[in-house]
């Protein structure tokens, strides 16, 4: 803030985006070339949560039509060094036979060069995978997929955002948010600002935020999950990242002689500096174990990170009916990543008012997909 006297000079800006992960961050990296765009971190640096505990992988393994549709016009638009191109593995264990059919063809729809494999030829790609009891019984191979790198992309906005002219608020939480005129006013410890629209991109903290203006919550809703990683006696640069298509675990190289892991959990917790649980920890261990010939003794690292979703599990980019000037960035639960370049481009059109992206268009995506008031009537 800068003083007048015994006055106190707000500062003004555009557009104020609450959150520095990849959604915030990347949304504010285009809405910059509208207009003055500051972004308030609560923490020192961009992604420290959710964003920056990815492990981080562009691909068709996803329920939701509309997330699979976001992906590939994501993929498109991806750039080194935040995404390059790996192979991805998709391993079905007894009982899932009918969610890799039901895999292979949504993933067609997007990536008809997908491959379906035999045992065998999923065994030449990862060798320790098992057959028959507790191992798997096909697979489905994409050599087209994407591995990305979190911090790599953050950088990317990060620089994009301060080349257009914008700044960052680093240890600057929301603490008081409230509707004055046509402007938000929005109070952290260090300053205040006045904002003419505000980007509510808070992740786990979405719902917080917005009860903090009087905006009814949407129930985003944070999960945890958990990663671990450990050192294996050979090379596995060239491994595929490899997921079981249901319950089960997913497998991604670090290097040449270390894996990271995790059993997909979804433990339920409040929006936190997630810690892993000993026995999610243990999961993860056991089910790379039971499904290959891997043994994991010790650990190299764990952690866990929260994935945030709304009530049907598609990511929210809209306005909010009641809170004129009030943008939700929200529920990008575990594809957030994958899919913001195409999330960015509608909070673009969305918030400067410019025309719908052909992009999105190209895909069917529509911005009644995206919007807040799908939540509310579901919720009547």
């Amino acid at each position: 803030m800068v003083a007048r006297g015994n006055a106190v000079a707000m500062k003004q800006v555009d557009y104020l985006v609450i959150g520095a992960g990849i959604a915030g961050l990347s949304a504010a990296a285009r809405l910059a070339r509208h207009g003055e765009t500051l972004v308030c971190e609560a923490e020192d640096a961009p992604g420290v949560h959710s964003s920056g505990r990815s492990a981080a992988f562009a691909h068709f393994d996803m329920d939701a039509w509309l997330v699979r549709a976001l992906t590939a016009a994501s993929i498109a638009l991806f750039e080194a060094p935040g995404a390059q191109p790996h192979p991805a593995l998709f391993v079905a264990l007894a009982g899932q036979e009918e969610a890799l059919d039901r895999l292979e063809a949504n993933y067609r729809e997007w990536a008809p060069h997908v491959r379906r494999l035999s045992v065998a030829a999923a065994q030449e790609h990862v060798p320790v995978l098992r057959e028959g009891d507790g191992g798997i019984v096909g697979a489905l191979l994409d050599l087209q997929a994407r591995k990305l790198d979190a911090h790599a992309m953050l950088e990317a906005h990060r620089k994009a955002l301060l080349a257009a002219g914008g700044s960052i608020a680093a240890k600057a939480p929301v603490t008081a948010l409230r509707h004055e005129g046509e402007r938000w006013i929005v109070d952290t410890p260090g300053a205040s600002y006045a904002a003419g629209v505000v980007v509510n991109a808070a992740g786990a903290w979405a719902d917080t935020v917005a009860q903090m203006g009087g905006i009814a919550a949407l129930g985003i809703t944070p999960l945890r999950r958990t990663v671990i990683t450990f050192d294996v006696p050979i090379d596995v640069t060239g491994w595929p990242f490899t997921k079981t298509v249901g319950p089960g675990f997913y497998i991604e190289p670090e290097g040449s002689g270390r894996l990271l892991a995790s059993p997909m959990d979804e433990g339920e917790s409040a929006p936190c500096d997630a810690q892993p649980e000993e026995e999610d920890v243990a999961l993860a261990a056991w089910r790379v174990e039971e499904a290959t010939t891997l043994a994991v003794p010790r650990l190299a690292s764990k952690w866990a990170g929260l994935r945030s979703f709304a009530p049907d599990r598609l990511p929210v980019a809209g306005f909010d009916p009641a809170a004129s000037g009030f943008f939700w960035l929200a529920g990008q639960g575990g594809f957030g990543l994958q899919t913001s370049p195409a999330m960015a481009l509608a909070v673009e059109a969305l918030v400067a008012g410019s025309a719908w992206p052909e992009e999105l268009r190209a895909v069917g995506v529509t911005p009644q997909m995206l919007a807040v008031e799908r939540l509310q009537a579901g919720a009547k």
